[in-house]
């Protein structure tokens, strides 16, 4: 393939469409605290700018993949992108609370395209190589989030106003992107007809859950996110407590836990799906997860630290991109959208809830037990997935003994 197919394919220009997209969201989220106090909000009122979003992708997320299956998955994205885009404007030139608070709800419905994007790495890529599409928009995700906040607090020495801006300005050139260079992944002829019914009503969630796996696999994907989500959440304040560390050297830790994602999700995952199967992998990384997230707050010193934050995110990675290529091969092809869009919706409140309980059980019961029970959360998933792994580890050896014997 010459360089410029390469640089033209799908699955690059997606990869980039949704490491723009993550990067001005990175850029603006560590400052909200700073706009919502200049506009003399209270932590709680502060709060809600966080939680508001999280709501609107829940939300949303299987709204715009249920979308996607009909109209096309390009529009859908396009669509998201300019949303995106005129939420950070908003954002750079609120002049009340309400205006701060229709930017996050504009952001949220407008940034709950994660499931649209994995619904395209579904339609354009054969079973096999699934994972490691899906690795591709997580590789995208962490390094978005690496990039995004050192950017943001370099432009933040030019203006108050600056990193807002700047933000909507990228997610615009990445509309253009989009608009020039992605391709539609899903043909007229494999979209669906129905008429439009909301893919968290009764109805529809049962038909997301009705393909045999499909339910011990969300469970597997929200005990996942849930555990990982109590790091998120909680992080910060549990580093300061138990290590005295600072905000330079926590920022330093999530850039190293960026780092790591990226790696995992963007070239190990992808080697190591040639070699094992897809339950597991979700196997081992929920195991790892589960201990990583438990051995934390036990760890004295920055090398044990920084060990069992790479078993963390490492654990996360591993599990991740093949659930969601497991939950994708449950639907038939032009429903990709919608079921991955409730995988999403399960993510978002998955991390609604990950971080106010992670919160509390630290506040109430300290850094251990927060952890710990996070890292049960993970164990719960890895219990739900030895099943899987074993069925699809006798699967392969039954396929094994058949080509030796033809």
């Amino acid at each position: 393939m010459s360089p410029s197919g390469r640089r033209r394919s799908p699955l690059f220009v997606l990869f980039l469409t949704v490491f723009i997209d993550l990067m001005g969201f990175g850029i603006v989220i560590p400052l909200l605290p700073a706009y919502a106090e200049r506009l003399h909000a209270t932590p709680t009122v502060a709060g809600s700018l966080v939680g508001v979003y999280s709501l609107m992708q829940l939300l949303f997320a299987p709204v715009w993949g249920a979308l996607s299956d009909r109209l096309g998955r390009r529009v859908v994205i396009l669509v998201s992108l300019a949303g995106s885009a005129v939420s950070y404007l908003l954002l750079g030139v609120a002049w009340s609370i309400a205006m701060l608070f229709v930017a996050r709800v504009l952001a949220g419905v407008a940034c709950a395209n994660i499931g649209v994007a994995q619904a395209y790495i579904a339609d354009v890529t054969p079973p096999t190589e699934r994972a490691r599409g899906m690795g591709l928009i997580g590789a995208a995700f962490g390094l978005g989030m690496v990039v995004g906040p050192g950017l943001g607090a370099g432009l933040a020495l030019f203006g108050p106003r600056v990193p807002e801006l700047f933000a909507a300005g990228l997610c615009l050139a990445n509309f253009l992107l989009a608009a020039a260079w992605l391709p539609e992944s899903l043909p007229e002829v494999g979209r669906r007809a129905r008429q439009f019914q909301h893919p968290l009503s009764p109805e529809s969630l049962r038909a997301a859950a009705a393909p045999p796996g499909a339910p011990v696999l969300f469970a597997i994907f929200f005990l996942v996110t849930l555990g990982f989500a109590v790091l998120e959440g909680t992080f910060p304040l549990a580093a300061e407590r138990l290590f005295g560390y600072g905000e330079s050297r926590i920022y330093g830790l999530f850039v190293y836990m960026g780092l790591v994602a990226v790696v995992v999700q963007g070239w190990l995952v992808g080697r190591l799906t040639r070699r094992v199967s897809e339950p597991a992998l979700v196997l081992a990384g929920a195991a790892a997860l589960a201990l990583g997230l438990a051995w934390l707050p036990f760890t004295h010193g920055l090398v044990e630290l920084l060990v069992a934050l790479a078993l963390v995110v490492t654990g996360q990675g591993l599990a991740g991109p093949p659930l969601s290529s497991l939950i994708s091969k449950t639907a038939a092809g032009r429903t990709h959208g919608e079921v991955l869009g409730v995988s999403q919706s399960l993510s978002a409140g998955a991390r609604a809830l990950g971080p106010h309980g992670g919160g509390l059980a630290l506040d109430r019961l300290g850094a251990p037990a927060a952890y710990v029970a996070a890292g049960l959360c993970a164990m719960g998933a890895a219990g739900l997935a030895l099943p899987l792994a074993r069925r699809a580890e006798q699967a392969s050896r039954s396929g094994l003994r058949l080509r030796r014997s033809g």
